[in-house]
C-alpha cells in the first residue's frame, strides 16, 4: 500500500511539475505582453518555437521529453531542460515529503499538515521555476506561501500546545525560524542593496522558516541552500560577472531536503 502511494505521489508531482512550468511562462507573458498574448496560446500546449500544438502523447510529463529527446516533433527545436527539470523534479519532492508521513497510523491532524505542506512545496516550485527561470519572484505567490506557512506552523504549534502545554518554545520556535531563514537573507539583501540577493529571497526564506518553525530546521534548510547555490551558480558568477544569485529554486530544493530529514534532524539535538 505504501508503495502504491508513493507512486501515485510521484505521479501526481510530475503531473503538476508540468502544470506550473507552462503557468509560469504564461504568466510571464502576460506580464510583459499583456492578457491578449496569453490569450493567442490557447488551452493546449504549444511549441514555442514553432506554435504547433502538442498531441496528448507529447505532453505526457518525463515519459514525452525523454522519447523525443528533449526536442518539438514538428520543428526538432530542443525544448529545453527546464520543463524536464520541473516534471521530475517535484515528482521526487513529493515522493520525499511522502516518506514522512505513516499512511497505516496517522491521524487526522498530521494528513492536515501533510496535505497543507504538499501545497506549499507546489507554491514553492512555482517560484523556484520562475526565479530560475527569469531571475523573479511573484509578489502574489510569495504571499500565498506565507499564508500557507503561518498556517502549517499554527497546526503545529497547536498540537505542541495540547500536547504539552503552554512553553515559550511555541513563539520563541517559529520566530527564530523566520529569523534565521529571513533574516541572514534581508540582511544580504540591504547591505548589497539589492546586488546580492533579490528583494524577494528574504521573504521567501520567512515562508519557508515559518513553515518549518524549528531554527534547528531552519539552520539546515540555510546551509543547505546556500551550499546548493555556491555549487551550482559560483561557475556562472564568475563567468558572467554577476553577483546576484537567484536563491530561489535552491531555498526550495533545501525545504524539501529539510522536511524529508526532519525526524532524523530533530532526534540529533
Amino acid at each position: 500500500m505504501e508503495t502504491i502511494f508513493l507512486v501515485g505521489l510521484f505521479i501526481l508531482g510530475a503531473c503538476f511539475g508540468s502544470f506550473l512550468c507552462c503557468q509560469a511562462r504564461r504568466l510571464r507573458i502576460k506580464d510583459k505582453h499583456g492578457k491578449k498574448s496569453v490569450k493567442k496560446l490557447g488551452s493546449r500546449s504549444v511549441c514555442l518555437h514553432c506554435k504547433a500544438k502538442l498531441k496528448w502523447y507529447d505532453d505526457i510529463p518525463i515519459i514525452s521529453w525523454l522519447i523525443l529527446a528533449g526536442k518539438c516533433r514538428s520543428c526538432h527545436r530542443k525544448i529545453g531542460w527546464l520543463e524536464f527539470l520541473s516534471e521530475i523534479g517535484l515528482a521526487a519532492s513529493f515522493v520525499a515529503i511522502g516518506t514522512t508521513i505513516n499512511i497505516n497510523s496517522a491521524d487526522c491532524i498530521t494528513w492536515i499538515v501533510f496535505i497543507i505542506t504538499l501545497l506549499f512545496t507546489l507554491v514553492l516550485a512555482f517560484l523556484a521555476i520562475y526565479d530560475g527561470a527569469y531571475g523573479e519572484l511573484p509578489l502574489l505567490h510569495l504571499i500565498l506561501a506565507t499564508v500557507l506557512a503561518f498556517i502549517i506552523s499554527i497546526i503545529k504549534q497547536s498540537v505542541i500546545l495540547l500536547q504539552v502545554g503552554f512553553t515559550p518554545s511555541i513563539y520563541i520556535n517559529p520566530l527564530g525560524s523566520v529569523a534565521i531563514l529571513g533574516g541572514l537573507y534581508l540582511l544580504l539583501y540591504l547591505i548589497s542593496k539589492g546586488k546580492w540577493v533579490g528583494d524577494g529571497d528574504w521573504l521567501l526564506g520567512a515562508a519557508i522558516g515559518l513553515a518549518l518553525s524549528n531554527p534547528w530546521l531552519a539552520l539546515t534548510a540555510l546551509f543547505i541552500s546556500n551550499l546548493l547555490a555556491c555549487i551550482v551558480m559560483l561557475p556562472f558568477v564568475i563567468r558572467r560577472k554577476n553577483k546576484q544569485i537567484y536563491f530561489g529554486p535552491f531555498m526550495a530544493i533545501a525545504f524539501v531536503i529539510t522536511v524529508s530529514l526532519s525526524g532524523l534532524l530533530i532526534s540529533l539535538i
